[in-house]
């Protein structure tokens, strides 16, 4: 059977798209995917430093079809992706709760609910409330993953994903691997992982 690892960050719509579409994928190669949840600032502010750079100062034709491009491949998956009035967002308490959903197998729910949540109701997934809301929608206690989230274990593997992803080559979110060492970065790579995953099962 092979293993997809999937690094991601709820706060990319990019992810959000590859996130919905990475289950029809899983379903058709039968592969075994691990969830590693991560700060994408954090690898931004290692090795990509660039992308601060091009939101300061965009191009305007190549700005007006990235949006173009988003939209349409949010129509091609079946989800609503607007414009938060916070981006980027701090998205630390966001993916440290992720990270202590997963002891709950709960992990993908969580996930699901925040992409909704910050990018279909376009709430700012940085404030306790929203992310109480987050967990509720998700089945889980919000006190609960509140507490968990904020004790040292949980802090220490969102940062180790994070440091692990960077030492690996990725450079973003969604980064994937298939069986260990076979990366691929992005939503529009998904046809090459469902190929790579196909040969390897």
């Amino acid at each position: 059977m092979a293993t997809l690892e999937f690094f991601f960050d709820c706060s990319s719509p990019w992810t959000y798209l590859a996130f919905t579409r990475i289950h029809g994928v899983l379903e058709r190669t039968r592969a075994k995917i691990v969830w590693r949840p991560i700060l994408v600032g954090g690898v931004f502010n290692a090795v990509n430093q660039d992308v601060y750079q091009r939101r300061a100062s965009p191009d305007p034709r190549k700005a007006a079809y990235s949006e173009k491009d988003l939209q349409d491949w949010a129509r091609l998956a079946g989800i609503r992706i607007g414009k938060p009035a916070v981006f980027p967002v701090r998205a630390v308490s966001m993916m440290r709760s992720a990270v202590a959903a997963a002891e709950k197998d709960a992990l993908v729910p969580y996930a699901r609910a925040a992409f909704e949540t910050y990018w279909g109701k376009l709430k700012d997934v940085s404030q306790p409330g929203v992310l109480a809301e987050v967990a509720a929608k998700a089945g889980l206690d919000p006190d609960w993953i509140a507490m968990r989230s904020e004790e040292p274990q949980i802090k220490e593997q969102l940062r180790k994903n994070t440091d692990e992803v960077i030492a690996r080559g990725g450079f973003g979110s969604p980064t994937m691997f298939v069986n260990g060492t076979d990366m691929y970065f992005g939503n529009d790579r998904l046809p090459l992982v469902e190929a790579a995953l196909s040969r390897a099962g």
